[in-house]
């Protein structure tokens, strides 16, 4: 069982609701650069006609100089500003064909810098885009897709956006520019033969529109496949030390393999289609060159024309024809190439704007006010909340209130909704029902962010950024002094341990904080809780990572941070909260117990009994008790929660 890994794109429902995603795509991005589009698109036109030029001289000067056949006669040009002897056409003739090299040359570097600020441009606004609408989006978005599939998004998707205008566009726009600059210069030389030259073309289109609708899906399935290997390769690496300590290397081989042979099986019925195609293409075009060679040449080797065409076809116009011929058939195998790369494009678009249109599942009115916070009161009042991802509800009914500056601890059985309340509270999740209000402000109405500027959030599963650890304590308060962020590790009892790392404070943790210990990243995080200062401290099983002896200095080190603050305390270890102000007892998403360490003692009820776990009087534990915790322990949550 691939446990993680779904068999379909998980941006399937994400995608089918974007419509016309690159027109969309050149409206969002491209307008705004209009500059540097129309800088690549000029410079280009003006490259791709000086490089019909060579050819079109060689065919003057054969005939004109060489064959005496015709006069000398440039196109564009009036017949008085040319000169008449043959010496003279000829170094002419040469003039223009350097100058059409180096003209088309400097041209061709302010095509491709044009081209190339125009895509990096779009490629940069789009992810920072995209990644900006990730982060509005609330954690049951990211409890339902795996990172690799974003990251594939962020980095793949956007990249083949980047190779598709800059390479692609480039050569779409060339071989518009060559195909009818070509079609122009051949009907102009010969109308009859330049209908045999592009005989091919209708056959192409039609040939290159059953190609697309046969890669379009194909493409969209490739796309996903390299989300699920991304996945894949993102869970492993990340649990590669559980992966070594159970011995499992095969297996996860294995289970690579197993998504790469997804993507490999996917991206080789694209390629089957892909390389069906491209000589397909190849021989159509082909078939123009030698339609023309034929015509052409049986035209000036009879000296008229052969079967329904009439007139005479000079050698220089017959070269040109060859010449201008051949150009044209490489451009239309390259045609191809540019359908092929704009599908692979469009796929990633719809990817790219199908995330960045996924609604944020936390509104947020346009004119919320700021969190105003005066006592720190923090009031429940009748909230329920469950998963999407489950039909029961984790919080059931749940009412209590914290007066300003009071500590209160949250406890109960594993599962029982405890983190669930304080993520309501930061609105990592929105309440189904009743509501959360601090300072009499339901937290729905104030503005997102100035509520969690007012919280400070340690949570049991501590995250350290890649960098030094002063870096990490100072994440979100990134303007603190030197001696801020010493004297809040101090008050986190992490600043010993710090002066004994290699470079002290500039210490690498490596990433995700690996190369400490898991206490050491838990008093690393408390630090980043102190610095910032909150009005409301929530401590979700803050100590769970350390020792006893370091829990009871870091302890002390919280009784001061949690003097006159509102805080909440989620602790497994009943000893560590016994001294709160208030006690909520929490059984099966509600509200079971609630009162003082002393009050809930004699009541006798759940807390009584949980604290008689941890003090060992497990025989003088009532059956009843031990049934309830056996039935816990036999329950199977898809959202666990503690």
């Amino acid at each position: 069982m691939d446990v993680g890994l779904d068999d379909d794109d998980p941006f399937e429902e994400q995608r089918d609701n974007v419509q016309n995603p690159m027109r969309r795509l050149f409206l969002t991005y491209g307008r705004e650069r209009a500059g540097s589009f129309t800088l690549g698109l000029s410079a280009s036109v003006g490259a791709r006609l000086l490089d019909l030029l060579p050819p079109l001289l060689l065919g003057v000067a054969i005939d004109a100089i060489f064959s005496d056949n015709k006069p000398y006669d440039l196109p564009l040009v009036p017949a008085a500003w040319l000169p008449t002897d043959d010496e003279a056409q000829f170094w002419l003739t040469i003039g223009l064909v350097g100058l059409a090299f180096f003209g088309g040359a400097g041209l061709h570097y302010v095509r491709n810098w044009g081209w190339n600020r125009f895509a990096q441009h779009v490629q940069h606004a789009v992810r920072v885009d995209t990644y900006e609408s990730m982060q509005r989006l609330n954690m049951a978005f990211f409890a339902d897709k795996q990172t690799g599939e974003m990251m594939s998004i962020l980095s793949n998707d956007v990249n083949r956006l980047e190779s598709f205008l800059n390479d692609g566009m480039n050569s779409a726009f060339r071989l518009g520019i060559m195909v009818l600059g070509i079609a122009g210069v051949l009907f102009w030389l010969n109308s009859q033969l330049a209908v045999v030259a592009l005989l091919p073309v209708p056959l192409i289109a039609v040939f290159t529109y059953l190609f697309i609708k046969t890669i379009q899906p194909k493409y969209a399935t490739v796309r996903s496949a390299v989300g699920k290997v991304n996945s894949r390769l993102e869970n492993n690496l990340g649990g590669i030390s559980v992966i070594k300590a159970a011995n499992t290397e095969t297996y996860e081989s294995d289970r690579v393999e197993d998504v790469s042979l997804d993507y490999y099986d996917a991206n080789w019925d694209a390629i089957e289609t892909r390389i069906v195609f491209f000589p397909a293409l190849r021989v159509l075009a082909g078939i123009g060159f030698l339609l023309t060679f034929t015509v052409g040449g049986l035209w000036v080797f009879q000296g008229e024309g052969p079967w329904i065409f009439t007139g005479t076809l000079s050698p220089g116009d017959f070269v040109v024809f060859v010449l201008f011929t051949q150009r044209f058939v490489w451009p239309l195998a390259q045609f191809g190439q540019i359908i092929n790369m704009y599908q692979r494009a469009y796929a990633s678009t719809e990817r790219v704007f199908g995330l960045m249109d996924e609604p944020a599942r936390i509104p947020e009115r346009p004119d919320a006010p700021d969190l105003v916070v005066t006592q720190g009161r923090v009031e429940y009042d009748g909230v329920s909340f469950g998963y999407e991802t489950s039909d029961e509800r984790v919080v059931e009914d749940v009412s209590f209130t914290v007066e300003g500056g009071d500590t209160v601890a949250l406890v109960g059985p594993t599962g029982a909704g405890k983190s669930t309340l304080l993520r309501l509270l930061l609105r990592l999740y929105d309440v189904d029902e009743g509501s959360i209000e601090i300072d009499g402000q339901d937290v729905r109405d104030v503005s997102v962010s100035s509520l969690r500027r007012a919280m400070g959030y340690v949570s049991q599963e501590t995250f350290l950024f890649h960098g030094t650890v002063k870096e990490n304590i100072a994440y979100g308060s990134f303007d603190a002094s030197d001696e801020d962020i010493v004297a809040a590790a101090k008050a986190a009892e992490a600043h010993e341990f710090i002066q004994n790392l290699p470079d002290e404070y500039d210490t690498m943790v490596g990433e995700r904080g690996v190369k400490l210990s898991g206490g050491q990243r838990q008093r690393v995080a408390i630090a980043r809780a102190v610095l910032r200062d909150p009005e409301v401290l929530v401590l979700d099983e803050a100590t769970s990572d350390v020792d006893t002896e370091t829990e009871m200095l870091i302890q002390r080190s919280l009784d001061n941070l949690t003097e006159n603050r509102t805080t909440f305390a989620i602790a497994h270890r009943l000893s560590t909260i016994k001294d709160a102000d208030q006690i909520v007892v929490v059984e099966d998403g509600g509200v079971v117990e609630r009162g003082t360490h002393e009050e809930l003692l004699e009541e006798n009820g759940l807390y009584a009994h949980l604290w008689g776990v941890q003090a060992g009087e497990i025989d003088d534990l009532p059956e009843e008790f031990v049934e309830r915790a056996r039935g816990r322990g036999a329950r199977v949550e898809v959202d666990n929660d503690d």
